[in-house]
């Protein structure tokens, strides 16, 4: 595994490998090597008419690169003082905030410019350690002329030549254009290789474009959003009490028995229903269970049969082990039957 600052003395090694002949394939292995496919570059700077920003993606990179010659730089390469590396999961983050950028102009005149600013790079944590992330903002910059060549000047109409910048911020002028020019080919990159696979005219590329992003504005932001919910059958709140049914039973996936059916108008005189344990439960009434038991009414039964039948179900075996029994209303006395008040106490 490299260093980062060892990859950008290669880079710099690689840029001084440049020849006059260097062409678009040249350029593109150049940046294959040191960038990844998803890599941006990041260049801010303050202009006489405000704060700059450009920011360019990986097709365009080789083109920077390959314009800071093509404006009169015949030698390039970067300075790092004191950088600081920090790793994480899958990148190593360099940041260097001396940073500078040499370039050596030969037009109009041997001119050394030293741009000084701030580089943050990104690597990708692997053997090509290759950037992903590129962001160098300046801050200054210094024009050098050797003293020789200043000398040599009598007229001082030259000499107030001379002391003019040739660049802008350490740019030249034709960096500059391609990075204005850059703020409306990276949109255009989707029109222009749309153009280049289907052979289509610029307009025509165009209402396509346009198109085919108004489907996808219009149109529902996923499948899943247009997905009907689930239908599933949800228990109703009044079987609240089953789960603990199930823990003693041997839980939800036990052999269900069919419901059975019941008449509630039964014709015997005197007929009063139970209802001990569930059916679709499964399993008997015990004594130690609490079960919900409610008395149905046959209209058909005689009173007197009726008083008879509830007190056997009030001395049913299940009334008296259940704890619920105990909060059963006590009964009323009787304007017949006189009670005292240390009985009402007591109850």
């Amino acid at each position: 595994m490299g260093q980062p600052d060892y990859r950008i003395y290669e880079l710099n090694k690689r840029l001084q490998q440049r020849t006059e002949d260097s062409d678009n394939l040249w350029w593109d292995a150049f940046a294959t090597e040191f960038f990844e496919d998803d890599a941006t570059l990041t260049l801010t700077f303050c202009l006489e008419d405000g704060p700059k920003r450009y920011t360019i993606g990986r097709t365009l990179i080789p083109r920077y690169f390959r314009s800071i010659f093509e404006g009169g730089v015949t030698d390039l390469y970067y300075v790092l003082k004191h950088p600081k590396e920090s790793f994480h999961n899958t990148t190593i983050t360099l940041d260097c905030d001396q940073a500078m950028m040499v370039t050596q102009h030969g037009k109009p005149m041997f001119t050394n410019v030293i741009t000084e600013g701030r580089l943050v790079l990104e690597f990708t944590f692997d053997d090509l350690m290759r950037i992903r992330s590129w962001h160098f903002a300046i801050r200054q910059h210094r024009e050098l002329i050797p003293r020789s060549v200043i000398a040599m000047q009598q007229d001082p109409a030259m000499v107030e030549q001379l002391s003019k910048n040739i660049t802008r911020q350490g740019l030249t002028n034709y960096t500059l254009n391609f990075l204005r020019l850059c703020v409306i080919l990276e949109p255009m990159q989707e029109l222009m290789s749309r153009h280049k696979a289907y052979g289509l005219n610029p307009r025509d590329c165009l209402k396509t474009t346009l198109f085919q992003k108004w489907q996808r504005m219009v149109a529902p932001p996923g499948k899943e959003a247009t997905r009907p919910p689930n239908k599933r059958r949800k228990r109703k709140a009044s079987a609240g009490n089953n789960t603990g049914i199930n823990s003693r039973e041997g839980g939800p996936n036990k052999k269900r028995s069919p419901p059975q059916a019941f008449n509630i108008g039964s014709s015997v005189p005197g007929d009063v229903m139970v209802v001990g344990e569930p059916t679709l439960m499964g399993g008997e009434f015990g004594d130690e269970d609490e079960r919900l038991i409610t008395r149905l009414e046959n209209t058909q039964y005689e009173p007197n049969a009726g008083e008879e039948e509830q007190d056997k179900f009030q001395n049913s075996p299940a009334l008296q082990s259940g704890s619920w029994g105990q909060d059963k209303k006590t009964p009323q006395p009787t304007a017949t039957t006189p009670v005292s008040e240390t009985e009402i106490k007591t109850e």
